[in-house]
């Protein structure tokens, strides 16, 4: 008897900076999520594409962090995160492990009756007396969740169950994409991604969130991806610190990218990078539209 194929949108929720988008490149062995240790780094939804085997797939929905609304683009990255919540057949609530329990209450109340599985990231950081802790601080909400994992994207603990526990629990169902692909995401959209991680690495705290990439061109040649791209900072002052004295910052910025490209496509990479001030633009709707940052209310 042939068993029947599985399928399934999962949403990784949690607060900025739980580890989702380590996690799930953890989960699908390449970096395809962006990652970086400055909070609300992912902006958009992503869509990766994880094979369990050939019966089985999972479509692990990263989200932006779960967090107040601020500015419109605090509002589109909180309205991404409500849809795939919404829209998924189960969800992973990713917690660090020595968070308190205040985040899953606030999710508790965005995701009603919703199905999902509490994870609890960053295991291997903390003493086997702290994970019993930890997990002890969630059993008075026990009827509420699926399943609660101790995981370690970094070192791998628990990432098999987790993928058998996810697969458990979804509907029988053809796929909904091809099993070759890890991602729905153009090599445009992750190209840009990539920048934006070398940005967030390259900078002081402040500035990344106030920067974002615009790709202005990108062609595929005979060997070598071509990209022109520029970053968009708010003030002028940010414009001096990404470019850096002599240009050492900006270069630092588009090394880093390069190989970053390099090491997922197999092919070279041309990038040209520039620089541009949009006076307020993360509260611009129609430059956040421009940016790929659309939504309605």
């Amino acid at each position: 008897m042939t068993t029947p194929q599985k399928s399934g949108f999962v949403a990784v929720v949690g607060r900025p900076n739980a580890g989702k988008s380590t996690l799930i490149n953890a989960l699908l062995g390449e970096r395809i999520a962006m990652v970086s240790q400055k909070a609300n780094a992912t902006r958009k939804r992503q869509l990766v594409i994880l094979m369990r085997d050939e019966q089985t797939q999972i479509v692990l929905v990263d989200t932006p962090g779960l967090h107040e609304k601020e500015r419109e683009l605090n509002r589109f990255m909180l309205a991404e995160a409500l849809k795939a919540v919404s829209d998924c057949d189960l969800i992973l609530f990713l917690a660090d492990m020595s968070d308190g329990v205040e985040n899953y209450e606030k999710f508790l109340r965005l995701a009603g009756d919703r199905p999902h599985i509490l994870v609890l990231s960053k295991a291997d950081h903390h003493t086997h007396e702290e994970r019993l802790a930890a997990v002890a601080r969630y059993q008075p909400f026990q009827d509420r969740f699926l399943a609660l994992l101790p995981i370690s994207a970094t070192s791998g603990d628990n990432l098999k169950a987790l993928v058998d526990e996810v697969a458990n629990h979804l509907p029988e169902g053809p796929f909904y994409y091809d099993p070759a692909d890890l991602t729905t995401q153009s090599m445009r959209e992750i190209y840009r991604e990539m920048i934006r991680e070398a940005l967030f690495e390259g900078l002081s705290d402040e500035i990344p969130y106030g920067a974002d990439v615009l790709i202005e061109q990108f062609q595929e040649k005979r060997g070598v991806d071509v990209i022109t791209a520029t970053i968009i900072v708010e003030k002028t002052s940010q414009k001096g610190i990404v470019i850096g004295k002599g240009g050492s910052a900006i270069k630092r910025i588009g090394r880093s990218a390069r190989e970053k490209m390099a090491a997922l496509s197999q092919r070279k990479i041309y990038l040209d990078l520039q620089v541009r001030v949009e006076p307020g633009w993360s509260k611009n709707k129609q430059f956040l539209k421009k940016l790929g940052y659309d939504y309605r209310e």
